[in-house]
């Protein structure tokens, strides 16, 4: 089995969901990782707070220079990310299909790199 990151990704300027609507998406959510997990495909999941909330550390003359708030400013942003296990991309894939559904944002999939 490989590993691959299912990355929700947000919208910067969208309007977050209602209170119902947003406890609607998370039962969808909760399903979903119940689902992973009763198929042995489920590694982490968990949201992220909003990008306002980061801390960069970047390696700088031999020391580190820290940066608060986003590096960087963009359309959209990592809004929570789940790790799973899968035999191959289209089962990743197929995962993936059911997060985006779960969540109603997109999802980006993508492989680990040289995994045993």
């Amino acid at each position: 089995m490989k590993h691959y990151l299912l990355s929700v990704v947000t919208p910067a300027d969208g309007q977050p969901p209602t209170p119902e609507a947003l406890a609607g998406i998370m039962r969808n959510v909760e399903a979903f990782n119940d689902e992973l997990r009763a198929a042995g495909a489920w590694v982490f999941s968990g949201g992220l707070h909003g990008p306002e909330t980061t801390t960069m550390l970047r390696p700088e003359d031999g020391d580190v220079l820290v940066t608060d708030g986003p590096f960087a400013e963009g359309r959209e942003y990592l809004g929570g990310l789940t790790l799973i296990r899968a035999a191959d991309r289209d089962e990743a894939l197929e995962w993936g299909r059911k997060a985006a559904l779960a969540t109603t944002l997109p999802i980006e999939v993508r492989p680990f790199v040289d995994q045993p």
